[in-house]
């Protein structure tokens, strides 16, 4: 009973760390997709794809693995709502419905959520965990916007994976590495001090 007792009050993602309840999560929420935003701007345009590289798929990731299931959903649909809605801070300062990079906003919206849930079972803490964490969340981006590529410029599959996948696996491996490391070494030095 007590060891049961004692599990319940350690955090389940990084967000609980923070004290308070209502508030901190509002302000977590926020925080969070105005982070998804910022990283949006770091935007590259290659003529390798219609789609920028961005620091997009490593920050809703991690917000979603550190605020947790429900947390990171609220933040990634604060970010895409707010964005339709026309706050210019979709890649490159873009905001609205449609466009061909319009799939992987959607699937960042629900990539964040799975973050959260993968990490409320404890895969951010540890490097293998987080890998796999990052690789899932990355293949539900890939999947929505190479669908939503295919279906917007009328491209088969092949092409789709050339234009809206390919390009992008060795940045994402990058950042899955960098995600690797990060998360797993702030929960070790979150252990050592609330141990």
């Amino acid at each position: 009973m007590a060891t049961a007792a004692i599990a319940s009050d350690r955090p389940r993602v990084l967000a609980d760390l923070i004290p308070g309840a209502l508030a901190r999560d509002a302000i977590l929420v926020l925080a969070g997709a105005g982070v998804m935003g910022v990283s949006a701007q770091v935007a590259i345009h290659t003529p390798l794809s219609p789609v920028p590289f961005t620091l997009q798929t490593f920050a809703v990731l991690v917000v979603g693995a550190a605020l947790g299931t429900g947390r990171g959903a609220w933040a990634a649909l604060t970010y895409v709502s707010v964005g339709i809605a026309g706050v210019p801070w979709f890649a490159a300062h873009g905001s609205g419905w449609g466009g061909p990079s319009f799939g992987y906003v959607i699937g960042l919206a629900l990539a964040a959520p799975l973050a959260g849930l993968l990490a409320e079972h404890r895969a951010d803490r540890h490097v293998v965990g987080t890998v796999v964490l990052m690789a899932l969340g990355t293949a539900v981006v890939y999947l929505c916007g190479t669908l939503w590529l295919a279906h917007a410029l009328s491209l088969g599959a092949e092409k789709s994976f050339e234009l809206g996948v390919r390009p992008f696996l060795v940045a994402d491996v990058l950042k899955c590495a960098a995600a690797a490391g990060a998360l797993p070494a702030t929960w070790k030095i979150v252990d050592r001090f609330t141990s």
